[in-house]
């Protein structure tokens, strides 16, 4: 049993560019006109000034507008057990009231796209991601007695983050917000209408979402800016996130890896292992889609895999390629997200590595191109793996967080 939203299944050049259920609350704040597309929707690279949306997060609350992520409704009798098949997480342990974050595969165990799952009950899941996927969720639930809705145009969302954004969640009224442990999500009301909070971010810092009925979108927004308005709390654009969630070591479609069904070269396909995933892979649950091209894999040694590194120099290394010695006469890997990290004081990045050396058991060297004063300047300078998440602040696992 399949159920589709019709406007969604519209061909690219009829859908128009939307506007985000909060864009009319919050417009009178952008001041730069940074404007970007994200799923049809007009969103935001910037309110402001990057570097302070950045730092609201890290030092009180940043609100992001997260009502572009692809949002799927997954019910029915055989529920868990299409999600299961679908995704490489064992959904079979999941609770009601829980979230976790997967991958799902094609057939060659390559990765399609990543994202959350949502178990709302028993038999029914809610699975975000940041590009539509209905065509591969509908083919892989033939079989099963599934429901699948998209209801991305249904739901809005923000997402609240930062070391105070539990304090202000506290201050509107909802009460036991402050119980939810990391991955968990809970059921609240406000002014007469449902909110379900996950604790839950693209961030690395204390954080949780708030997804509610498009309808209601106005009036959250200004019941959650009223409460932080002491507290400093303000909008944040994607330039912004994406420093946050390259501190966090978290991937990006389109930046550490390309769905699977977009590629064109053979070889640009990546596995869950290459992107450093091997921990949400459960080979053990039986049969998934993807599972025997990925026990394959595992018995070869991974040729490259993403890892962290740290780039010994003050610039940041965007786009650098890496080699084996600092004559860079041997390529050994590349450069996929870098940020001279404002709170780490280090200069950070997500590379692949060519083996051995994502062991981090060898030196290596990124070259760096930078333009300045209308003249460009090559750099190398030595780099060294290094552990992800770079940075993971314990108020992200505490339960209940400090109040500030």
């Amino acid at each position: 049993m399949i159920a589709n939203t019709a406007n969604n299944q519209r061909p690219i050049f009829e859908r128009p560019i939307l506007e985000t259920p909060f864009y009319e609350s919050y417009k009178h704040l952008i001041q730069n006109d940074q404007y970007e597309e994200w799923s049809g929707y007009t969103t935001l690279a910037s309110f402001a000034n990057d570097g302070q949306e950045y730092f609201a997060v890290r030092n009180t609350c940043g609100v992001y507008d997260l009502c572009p992520m692809i949002k799927y409704d997954i019910s029915g009798a055989d529920a868990e057990r299409y999600m299961n098949r679908l995704v490489t997480r064992n959904i079979k342990k999941m609770l009601p009231e829980r979230v976790t974050y997967t991958v799902w595969c094609n057939d060659d165990g390559h990765v399609i796209e990543d994202g959350t799952v949502f178990r709302l009950a028993p038999t029914e899941f809610r699975l975000c991601c940041a590009e539509r996927q209905i065509e591969w969720l509908l083919d892989s639930s033939i079989g099963y007695d599934v429901v699948i809705t998209e209801v991305t145009q249904d739901i809005a969302a923000l997402a609240v983050q930062g070391p105070i954004s539990c304090n202000i969640l506290k201050k509107m009224g909802f009460t036991g917000v402050e119980v939810l442990k990391p991955f968990q999500l809970g059921n609240f009301s406000l002014n007469g209408y449902d909110v379900m909070i996950s604790r839950t971010g693209f961030t690395g810092d204390l954080g949780y979402e708030l997804w509610i009925d498009a309808e209601h979108a106005d009036d959250l927004w200004q019941a959650l800016f009223k409460a932080g308005e002491l507290f400093g709390i303000r909008m944040i654009g994607s330039l912004a996130l994406d420093m946050l969630r390259i501190e966090a070591g978290l991937i990006l479609v389109n930046v550490e890896y390309m769905s699977c069904f977009q590629t064109v070269r053979p070889n640009r396909a990546r596995t869950p292992f290459e992107l450093g995933l091997d921990w949400v892979v459960d080979m053990n649950k039986g049969h998934f889609i993807g599972r025997r091209a990925l026990v394959a894999a595992q018995k070869n040694s991974l040729k490259r895999k993403l890892v962290g590194i740290d780039v010994d120099w003050n610039k940041q290394a965007d786009g650098a390629l890496l080699y084996d010695s600092k004559t860079c006469s041997r390529q050994i890997g590349e450069v996929t997200s870098a940020l001279w990290s404002p709170t780490l004081k280090r200069n950070i990045a997500l590379a692949y590595l060519d083996a051995p050396y994502y062991a981090g058991e060898k030196s290596m060297w990124a070259e760096v191109y930078l333009h300045r004063e209308c003249q460009w300047e090559r750099k190398v300078y030595e780099c060294h793996v290094t552990p992800k998440p770079f940075y993971a602040p314990e108020r992200k696992r505490l339960t209940p967080p400090e109040d500030l």
